[in-house]
C-alpha cells in the first residue's frame, strides 16, 4: 500500500509532525497493522520524533517500532491496531466523535471540528465480523468523512484468498449505504488521488477498492504468499533494488527525499490557521469556546468534584432499596447534567441496561448533535467504536449489555486496557440473579476474567450509594477502562458514616465491625453484601466476632497502601470467607486456602432467582453454617 500512502499522506492528510495533539488533524489508522512499517516510514519521513535508529530497531525490546503500531509508542499512532478488524473499527469511532463534536460545536461560519479520518484495510479485516458491525452502522449514521481504502491484494498467510474469501466487497459496502469506489490501480497515482477527490466530494463514507500486488518489486515473490510474513532475503532484496531502481544503502535516505516528504511546515501553516478560527470562534462564542477547549483537554468541569461528592452524600442520607442497575441510571441522571461529553450507547438493551436518562438525545445521520448512541446487537463493534471515540477525543464514552455478553466484546476492552483509554462499559443482570433466562444469559466466570486483566478496573457495588462511587471513579478515571457490574434485583441500602462512605472509592473498606479483634471476616460484592450482613448479625447474636468488609473493586482495593489493606484485612484474622455469585476461584488471593468460598463451581440454571440463590449456597444459612465450621 505504499504507492496509496504516498498520494494520502503527501497530497491530502491534514496533519503536523511537530504537534501529533492537533485537535483537528485529519486522523489515520493502519487497521492491517502487520504492517507496521509503512506507518513508521511515513512517520519518519514527514517529520515526527521517530529517528531513523527506531526504524533500524523495528520489533526490539523498548523501540518505539514494535511488530504492530502500539498507541503511545510513537508519536502519530493514533490507535494500537493488530487484532484484525479493530481498527477499522477504532476509525469509524474516530469518524462518529468528529461528527458528533462538530454537530455540538460547529456554527455558521465557523467550522472548528472539520477533518476526516482514513483508515487502510486487508482481506483479513473484512473478514473479521466486527467489521460487519461496525461498517453497517457507519452507513446507518451517514460518517461521511470516514474514508477507507481496502488493500485488494488477494493474498494471506494461507495463500490466495478466493478459496476461503469470495465476497463481493463492494456490493457488500453499498448494501451498508456506502460510496464506493471500484477496481482503482493502487499502484497508479493519478487512479488513487482522483478515487480521494470523490470520496471527499460524497456525503457517504467511501470504500475505495485498490488493486495492488503484495511485494510489489520483488521480481521472485510479488503476488505470493511468501512475502506476506517473512523476510525476503538477501538475495532477494538486493534484486528488488535493483528492479525499482534504488540505488542508496540500508536505511539511506537522500536529502532531497526527505525534503520532498517534509510536513513540518506545511502543517504548522495547517494548524495556524485553525488556531485563527479558533480565536474567531472564541471571539463569536466565548462560552462555547472555553468549553470545547475544556472538553477536547479531557478535563472535568470546575464544580465537579464538590457537586458529586455532595450527590453521594444525599444518595447515603437517602435510602432506596432498588436494583443497582437502577441506581445507575440515576447516577447517570446526576452526572449526565453536568457532563455535556457523556456520549452513550447500549447493544439494544436500553430498557433493561437503563443506560439513556432524562437528558439522552438520540443520534441520527440527520442530526449528530445528540449524546446517545442506539448500537444496535453489536457488542464488539459497540466497545470497539468506543476506543475510537476515546482516543479522538472530545467525549467521554459508555455503553452497556448484559454481563454474560461482554464475552463478544472481551478483545475490545483487552484492547482499551492495552492502549490506557477511557472506556466505561456498563455490564447489568451480574449473576444467576437473572433467573429464568438460564445458564446461557447467567454470568459466572466473567466477573474474575475482568478483575484479571491488567489495567482493567471492574466494580460490582452493592447499593445505590457504592454504584454512584463507581461512577464517579469511572468518569475520573482516564487512564483505562472500567466495568460497571450492577445487578437485576434489588438491593438493601446498607447503612455508612461519613468515613465508610469516603472508603468506598478504595475499593473495599469495613463495612460492619465488632469488638477488639474479629474472629471471622465476611467479604462480599453486590447483592452478596446483604448476606454476609445477615449472617454476620446472626454470628453476633450468638457471641462471635465477625467484621464484614464490602470489596466492590478489588483492583483498586490492591493498590491501596499497605497499611490501609492490613487495617481492612488484619494478617492476624485468617478465617476468612469470600461470597460473590461468581467463579469462586478468584477469591482464594483473599481468603487464603484456609477460608471458605461461598461461589460457583458450575455454570447456572434456568430458574426463579430465589429458588437459584438457595440451590447454589447463597443463603444466610449456608454462609452461617460455613462461618461455624470454619471457627471450629
Amino acid at each position: 500500500m505504499a504507492d496509496i500512502a504516498e498520494v494520502l499522506w503527501r497530497s491530502h492528510l491534514n496533519h503536523n509532525p511537530s504537534n501529533p495533539e492537533w485537535a483537528d488533524r485529519d486522523r489515520f489508522v493502519l487497521s492491517n497493522g502487520h504492517g507496521s512499517m509503512l506507518i513508521y516510514s511515513l512517520l519518519h519521513l514527514t517529520g515526527y520524533e521517530l529517528p531513523i535508529e527506531e526504524l533500524k530497531n523495528f520489533r526490539q525490546l523498548h523501540s518505539k517500532t514494535p511488530g504492530h503500531p502500539e498507541y503511545g509508542y510513537a508519536p502519530g499512532i493514533e490507535t494500537t491496531t493488530g487484532p484484525l478488524g479493530q481498527g477499522i473499527t477504532n476509525a469509524v469511532g474516530m469518524a462518529l466523535a468528529e461528527k458528533t463534536l462538530a454537530a455540538q460545536f460547529n456554527k455558521d461560519g465557523h467550522d472548528i471540528v472539520d477533518h476526516y479520518t482514513y483508515a487502510f484495510m486487508g482481506d483479513g479485516c473484512l473478514m473479521e465480523g466486527i467489521s460487519h458491525e461496525a461498517c453497517s452502522l457507519a452507513g446507518t449514521l451517514g460518517l461521511g468523512k470516514l474514508i477507507a481504502f481496502w488493500d485488494d491484494n488477494g493474498i494471506s498467510i494461507d495463500g490466495e484468498v478466493e478459496g476461503w474469501f469470495s465476497d463481493d466487497t463492494p456490493k457488500r459496502f453499498e448494501a451498508y449505504g456506502w460510496h464506493v469506489i471500484p477496481a482503482v490501480d493502487g499502484h497508479d497515482s493519478d487512479a488513487i488521488n482522483s478515487a480521494i477527490e470523490a470520496a471527499k466530494a460524497d456525503p457517504r463514507p467511501t470504500l475505495i477498492c485498490t488493486k495492488t500486488i503484495i511485494g510489489f518489486g520483488s521480481p521472485n515473490k510479488s503476488g505470493s504468499h511468501d512475502c506476506h510474513g517473512a523476510p525476503l532475503g538477501a538475495e532477494e532484496i538486493a534484486a528488488t533494488r535493483k528492479e525499482l531502481g534504488w540505488e542508496h544503502g540500508p536505511f539511506e535516505i537522500s536529502t532531497d527525499i526527505y525534503a520532498q516528504w517534509d510536513a513540518k511546515e506545511a502543517g504548522a501553516a495547517k494548524e495556524a490557521a485553525w488556531n485563527e478560527k479558533l480565536a474567531a470562534y472564541e471571539a463569536a462564542y466565548p462560552e462555547l469556546a472555553a468549553e470545547f477547549k475544556r472538553r477536547v483537554n479531557g478535563e472535568l468541569p470546575a464544580e465537579w468534584e464538590e457537586k458529586a461528592t455532595q450527590i453521594i452524600a444525599d444518595l447515603q442520607a437517602n435510602p432506596a432499596n432498588i436494583a443497582s442497575r437502577k441506581a445507575s441510571q440515576n447516577a447517570l441522571e446526576a452526572f449526565g447534567a453536568m457532563l455535556p461529553e457523556f456520549l452513550g450507547g447500549s447493544a439494544d438493551l436500553a430498557p433493561s441496561n437503563l443506560t439513556m436518562w432524562s437528558g439522552s438525545k438520540s443520534l441520527t445521520a440527520e442530526d449528530a448533535s445528540g449524546n446517545y448512541i442506539h448500537y444496535g446487537v453489536r457488542e464488539f463493534g459497540m466497545t470497539a467504536i468506543m476506543n475510537g471515540i476515546a482516543l479522538h477525543g472530545g467525549f467521554v464514552p459508555y455503553g452497556a449489555t448484559f454481563l454474560m455478553f461482554m464475552e463478544y466484546a472481551r478483545n475490545a476492552m483487552r484492547m482499551a486496557a492495552l492502549m490506557k483509554v477511557q472506556n466505561i462499559q456498563v455490564y447489568t443482570h451480574d449473576s444467576i440473579g437473572l433467573g429464568e433466562d438460564g445458564p446461557t444469559h447467567q454470568p459466572v466466570e466473567q466477573m474474575a476474567s475482568l478483575r484479571l486483566t491488567p489495567n482493567m478496573s471492574t466494580w460490582r457495588p452493592c447499593d445505590q450509594v457504592e454504584s454512584a462511587v463507581a461512577w464517579k471513579f469511572a468518569i475520573e478515571r482516564k487512564d483505562g477502562p472500567t466495568s460497571l457490574i450492577f445487578s437485576r434485583q434489588n438491593l438493601a441500602q446498607q447503612e455508612r458514616d461519613t468515613q465508610q462512605v469516603a472508603d468506598i472509592a478504595k475499593g473495599g473498606y469495613v463495612l460492619k465491625d465488632c469488638e477488639g479483634t474479629p474472629e471471622l471476616i465476611l467479604i462480599a460484592t453486590g447483592s452478596e453484601v446483604e448476606l454476609a450482613v445477615n449472617a454476620a448479625a446472626e454470628l453476633s447474636a450468638d457471641g462471635k466476632k465477625v467484621r464484614v468488609v464490602s470489596m466492590p473493586a478489588t483492583d483498586v482495593f490492591d493498590k491501596q497502601d499497605e497499611a490501609y489493606r492490613e487495617s481492612v484485612l488484619p494478617s492476624s484474622v485468617t478465617a476468612r470467607i469470600a461470597v460473590e455469585a461468581g467463579i469462586a476461584d478468584f477469591w482464594y488471593k483473599y481468603v487464603g486456602f484456609g477460608g471458605k468460598i461461598v461461589g460457583m463451581t458450575t455454570f447456572g440454571e434456568s430458574a426463579p432467582a430465589g429458588e437459584l440463590f438457595k440451590m447454589f449456597g447463597f443463603t444466610t444459612e449456608n454462609v452461617v453454617s460455613k462461618a461455624k465450621g470454619l471457627l471450629n
